[in-house]
């Protein structure tokens, strides 16, 4: 049945002159049947540059949106509208606004994993992979705000020695990762390195051999003369090292809470499926919509972000 499906999202796609975007962290099928797989800040810099007019975003919900505000023009779409984040839903807008009026005269950095609304109230958008060189970017005594991911803020005030407000948010799969089953781990696999993204909590990234972004833990893995690692990071990313490595081994780090399955998986970006591709492009919905001056404001730090990073 799969492959039907994929002939048919092949013949939907040049039909609509549609260009196919994925995230690493969804599943692989959908990946494999990508034009263009990557993290946040490498499908933000894709999708800019596209000419088609009709894109699809395969992530979560935030991810469509940047689109749209990067792609004010084209048909935007996403395979699941109820494929939100976690993240992005621990910063309501209103209550971001308020927190910033507690903090006058700091420059406000927003985590991308934010809605369109709250990017308005930002004035610099980072990722995982250029948080840190933006914020080195700025004076040493600059005053900053950064949300909504604690875990993030707090790593990059420990690597760049700044004291950043934080907003009290989280990643629901980042949070879960255990030390102690992931040191479980290490005593099977002595000679792995642990993979950590910056999302997990600090403990993590004291054990671990190298942190980072999703992009710049898939490039160790490639280049590092390593052939065992324990990925501590949504297990989406262990399909794309697998292709790149097909001779190395890659072990999904474990949550606190499992039981027989060892992976931790985003149940937000498993939403989507080849099924739900399928449909996007053959109703051209679900489509994402922002009001147009809302895209105006928000488009203002995204475009920093690229210019900086």
């Amino acid at each position: 049945m799969n492959q039907d499906v994929i002939n048919e999202i092949k013949q939907l796609k040049a039909e609509r002159n549609a260009v196919i975007l994925a995230h690493y962290y969804q599943q692989g099928d959908i990946q494999d049947i990508a034009d263009h797989i990557g993290d946040s800040l490498a499908l933000a810099r894709i999708a800019s540059t596209l000419d088609n007019p009709v894109i699809v975003m395969c992530g979560v919900h935030f991810m469509g949106e940047t689109v749209k505000i990067l792609c004010p023009d084209k048909i935007v779409l996403v395979p699941d509208l109820n494929a939100g984040c976690s993240l992005s839903d621990s910063c309501p807008a209103d209550s971001f606004a308020e927190f910033i009026k507690q903090h006058p005269d700091h420059t406000v950095i927003s985590y991308v994993n934010t809605s369109a609304a709250v990017k308005t109230l930002t004035d610099i958008v980072v990722t995982s992979g250029n948080a840190r060189k933006i914020v080195e970017s700025l004076p040493p005594d600059e005053k900053i705000i950064f949300g909504p991911d604690r875990n993030l803020g707090n790593y990059i005030n420990s690597v760049t020695g700044r004291n950043m407000v934080l907003w009290d948010g989280a990643c629901h799969v980042h949070e879960k990762f255990s030390v102690e089953k992931i040191l479980e781990l290490k005593k099977e696999h002595p000679h792995a390195k642990i993979l950590v993204h910056p999302e997990c909590k600090r403990p993590l990234t004291l054990i671990a051999d190298k942190v980072g972004s999703t992009a710049v833990l898939l490039e160790y893995a490639v280049e590092t003369d390593a052939d065992t690692f324990i990925v501590a990071t949504e297990s989406g990313i262990i399909h794309e090292m697998k292709r790149r490595c097909p001779d190395k081994t890659f072990i999904p780090a474990p949550p606190d809470d499992f039981t027989t399955c060892g992976c931790n998986d985003c149940s937000f970006m498993k939403l989507n499926t080849l099924e739900k591709l399928r449909d996007c492009l053959r109703d051209l919905a679900p489509r994402i919509e922002i009001d147009p001056e809302v895209a105006r404001q928000a488009r203002l730090p995204i475009d920093r972000m690229l210019a900086l990073s």
